[in-house]
């Protein structure tokens, strides 16, 4: 029964029984209010047109007659459907009405809504359903529906044998039907799809069992090395190192020695190659060390060295190797991070280094230091690391470069290209052509040694010969590098040479590499390496002399 309004706030509300929206059952449609006010019924979404309808019949098609409405039902008085509804008087809200009458007061989980077809309802059209994606089975049973055809699979012995090698993205548009929203596809073009589909799968197989190959050739290089190197650390340790003065030189200790050193007893066969002429001592390490410190504090607290200035070095010079060291050490094998800040050999490199800078003022810091002095901490501990990189970077080549001796460093320069011409001859007209000198890509080579440029494990095994063979070595791999990737640089111009020279691939092999030196003879005109390099020496004297100023008489 519905309860008629008796002012201006109760007239605008149509309202069914006191009881609440949840024990209402499910109302059918109710007849119209007598004040005119439709009733919205929540579960119906044709109401407005119903409304419609009633309050416009002459809108109907012709011949047809609003239908008949019902007796309205007894009306109650105002004041009882108040006292039912709960509401103390005309002043009541909206709010109060929906929040005590249409919610329950317990929460329950909203469930979502469940969009249908296409309606009307109070306020506009419900949105289509939106077209949900079909399963292929369902395609496929609505493709056989509408066309008759019964599309039998093939036994699955036959079918797809080799699921691995399918590329499963292109399976669906080459094996099977297409949708039935689709043109067919003819018999041609049926057989055709299958012909490149089973030419994919032959060479995506292909493929596969060619990387299986690879990785198994890389495994049983890899167990073969690592036998061989088990096998070589037992010679060294036993015999090679309790005897060397006397087993050094000799052409089995040299052939072994060429294979690459085993990394337990590379460390101390460095040491010993490279000796120890300037007499260092663990102690005298100590003191470098603590005096590196006290100028990193007073540098630190004051921003600059107080100190008097030592022999051939200014105190502008050292802090600048101060700055030096700090930037140069984030930048040494960053891929390692064992050298950056808060990494495990971060503090023993700046020691390392500091310390060179207090035992060498007149050569003080150089770039590239770092990752020779980084080498050399892998390898070994703390004082013998510094003891060989002070040894190291005195030897001639070394402390040429790294005092940066213009002349000395063209006469190595001259003495390469010798020797480049020699073994490279197309790809040396090739530099030429371009003006291409080797300092543009030496220098980089010589002053780390190689361990910038190469990777980590190939360096090191460059730098076992270097230590038998000496300054050669690092030229001849040079060489080698060059040798190695001839074909690729001959297609190069200037620009392109000196990028490619100056990164290297990182897929370069130790064995690749080896096989190329190996191949570079360092003799010109049964001259060797050190015959040219004094002749070179020898010539630039006299020239010296020819150009100096007669004596005053």
């Amino acid at each position: 029964p519905r309860s008629p309004g008796g002012d201006a706030g109760s007239r605008a509300l149509a309202v069914p029984g006191a009881r609440s929206c949840r024990d209402r059952p499910e109302p059918a449609a109710l007849p119209p209010s007598p004040l005119g006010f439709t009733d919205v019924n929540l579960n119906s979404r044709n109401t407005y047109e119903v409304s419609r309808r009633r309050s416009a019949p002459e809108h109907l098609p012709h011949g047809e007659t609003a239908p008949a409405e019902p007796a309205p039902p007894p009306q109650e008085p105002v004041e009882r459907a108040r006292h039912r509804l709960g509401i103390a008087g005309a002043s009541s809200s909206f709010a109060e009405f929906f929040t005590r009458n249409f919610f329950t007061k317990r929460t329950k989980e909203l469930k979502p809504a469940v969009q249908s077809a296409p309606g009307w309802k109070l306020f506009g059209k419900v949105p289509p359903r939106e077209n949900l994606p079909k399963d292929s089975k369902i395609i496929q049973q609505e493709y056989e529906a509408r066309t008759g055809r019964m599309y039998k699979p093939p036994p699955p012995s036959a079918r797809r044998k080799n699921i691995e090698f399918e590329p499963l993205s292109t399976t669906a548009l080459i094996l099977e039907d297409r949708p039935a929203n689709l043109p067919a596809k003819s018999v041609e073009e049926a057989l055709r799809h299958r012909q490149e589909y089973n030419e994919m799968v032959a060479e995506a197989k292909k493929r596969e069992i060619k990387e299986a190959h690879k990785r198994k050739k890389i495994m049983r290089e890899r167990f073969k090395q690592e036998e061989n190197i088990a096998s070589a650390m037992v010679i060294w340790v036993n015999e090679i190192l309790p005897n060397w003065e006397g087993m050094r030189a000799t052409r089995r200790v040299r052939e072994l020695w060429w294979q690459g050193l085993p990394p337990s007893v590379r460390g101390k066969v460095w040491s010993l190659a490279v000796g120890n002429e300037l007499n260092i001592t663990p102690e005298l390490y100590e003191i470098f060390l603590s005096r590196a410190k006290e100028r990193w504090k007073s540098f630190s607290e004051t921003g600059s060295e107080n100190d008097i200035e030592d022999a051939g070095a200014s105190v502008a010079d050292r802090e600048a190797s101060l700055e030096l060291i700090k930037l140069d050490i984030s930048r040494t094998f960053p891929s390692l991070y064992i050298f950056q800040k808060g990494g495990p050999y971060h503090d023993l490199l700046h020691s390392v280094l500091g310390a060179y800078t207090c035992y060498r003022p007149d050569v003080g810091y150089v770039q590239g230091m770092s990752f020779i002095a980084a080498v050399l901490i892998l390898n070994l501990e703390e004082a013998d690391a510094f003891i060989a990189f002070a040894n190291l970077l005195n030897k001639p080549c070394q402390l040429a470069f790294f005092r940066v001796d213009h002349s000395m460093m063209l006469k190595y320069f001259a003495a390469f290209e010798v020797f480049f011409e020699e073994n490279l001859p197309k790809l040396f007209l090739h530099f030429k052509s371009y003006s291409l000198t080797p300092d543009i890509y030496l220098i980089d080579w010589i002053f780390t040694l190689y361990s910038k440029s190469l990777p980590l494990d190939l360096a090191c095994r460059v730098w076992d010969v270097f230590c038998r063979d000496g300054e050669e070595f690092l030229f001849r791999t040079g060489l080698g590098i060059l040798r190695l990737y001839e074909d690729i640089l001959l297609q190069m111009d200037f620009i392109h040479i000196a990028q490619f020279l100056t990164k290297l691939p990182e897929d370069i092999t130790s064995e690749k590499l080896f096989t190329c030196i190996a191949a570079i003879q360092m003799q010109n005109s049964n001259k060797k390496w050190s015959q040219v390099f004094a002749s070179l020496m020898k010539d630039n004297k006299e020239g010296d002399k020819n150009h100096s100023p007669a004596p005053k008489s």
